[in-house]
C-alpha cells in the first residue's frame, strides 16, 4: 500500500475523481439520522456525472438499506467496517471476511473473565443476534422488536464465525472497554469503535481502507481518483489511503489531524459542500 508521503513526492497532476467513499453516521447523515435535500442533490449530481457513490460504514446491511432507500443509491456498499461488501440493488452479499468461530469464542471467554457483566451482539453476514441482556441502543429501536434478531448466548451466536462482534458493558467507560478488548484480541482481530457506546471487533485484516482498496484494484481505479469522507477513528485508514481525505468539522481529533481537508459538520451539509465545489471543476482534483 502506498503511503501519502510517497504519493506527495510524485510530480503533481490533475485527475478526475471516480469514487466518493463516504461514511454514514456522523458524516453523511445528520444528527437526526436523516439526509438533507441538498446532500441528496449533490450525491445525485455526482452519480449522474459518472462517479461511484460508495457508502463505507460500520453499519450492517440491514441498516445501510434504509439509507439507500432515502438516497436512491443502488451501487455497492462496504459494511461492517470493511468486513462485508453488499450489493444494494440485488440485496446480496458480494464478499465478506469473518472472524473464525474459534477465535470469536476465545475472545468472548477472555472478555467475560476480564470484564464480568460484558455482553455481546453478533453480525454474521445477513444474520444477527444478541444476548438477552444486551442493551439495544436508543439509535437502533428497530432491533428491540425485530423478529429476525436471535436472542441467545454469544457462544451459540458465533458458531459460524462473525462479520462483526459488538462488545458492550454497562459501567465500563468506552476508552477502558476499547483498551481491554484490544489487549485480549491482540493480533487475532481488528478492534475499533465508531462513536457509539460499544466496541466493534472483526477479523484482523478488516478495515474500511482495505475493502475500499480491493474494490479499486478490481475496477482499475487509482487511489488518486478516490475522495473519502469520515468522522471517527474507524475512518482513519480510509481517510489516509484515499487520494483526498476529508473530515467533517465534528470529527474526532485524530481524523481532523489526518485529513487533507476539513469541511463543515454533518449537520451543515459538509459532504455536499465539498461535492458542490468539485462539481464546478467537473470533479477534477490535483493529485
Amino acid at each position: 500500500m502506498l503511503t501519502r508521503r510517497m504519493v506527495s513526492e510524485q510530480a503533481p497532476r490533475s485527475v478526475r475523481l471516480r469514487v466518493v467513499a463516504v461514511d454514514l453516521d456522523g458524516t453523511l447523515l445528520r444528527s437526526d439520522g436523516l439526509i438533507s435535500a441538498r446532500t441528496r442533490n449533490a450525491l445525485a449530481h455526482a452519480e449522474a456525472r459518472g462517479l461511484t457513490i460508495m457508502p463505507i460504514t460500520a453499519r450492517p446491511p440491514r441498516r445501510v438499506r434504509l439509507v439507500a432507500q432515502a438516497t436512491g443509491l443502488t451501487g455497492v456498499a462496504i459494511c461492517s467496517n470493511g468486513g462485508l461488501v453488499y450489493d444494494l440493488r440485488t440485496e446480496r452479499v458480494v464478499r465478506q471476511t469473518r472472524l473464525s468461530p474459534a477465535l470469536t469464542a476465545e475472545l468472548v471467554a477472555r472478555l467475560r473473565e476480564a470484564l464480568p457483566g460484558v455482553r455481546f451482539l453478533i453480525e454474521a453476514g445477513l444474520q444477527y443476534g444478541c444476548e438477552p441482556h444486551f442493551d439495544i441502543p436508543a439509535e437502533h429501536p428497530r432491533d428491540r422488536d425485530d423478529p429476525h434478531m436471535r436472542r441467545d448466548d454469544a457462544l451459540a451466536l458465533c458458531a459460524e464465525g462473525v462479520t462483526k462482534l459488538i462488545v458492550q458493558h454497562g459501567s465500563c467507560s468506552l476508552d477502558a472497554l476499547l483498551a481491554t478488548t484490544r489487549t485480549h484480541a491482540g493480533a487475532l482481530a481488528s478492534v475499533t469503535h465508531s462513536g457509539s457506546a460499544f466496541v466493534e471487533v472483526a477479523a484482523a485484516s478488516v478495515t474500511k481502507a482495505l475493502a475500499l482498496e480491493q474494490f479499486c484494484i478490481e475496477h482499475a481505479i487509482e487511489r488518486a481518483q478516490v475522495i473519502a469522507f469520515g468522522d471517527m477513528p474507524n475512518d482513519l485508514p480510509m481517510i489516509e489511503w484515499a487520494g483526498r481525505g476529508v473530515a467533517v468539522a465534528n470529527a474526532h481529533p485524530e481524523v481532523l489531524a489526518a485529513a487533507d481537508e476539513i469541511t463543515t459538520s454533518n449537520d451543515d451539509d459538509g459532504v455536499a459542500r465539498v461535492l458542490e465545489r468539485l462539481a464546478t471543476r467537473d470533479y477534477v482534483v490535483d493529485a
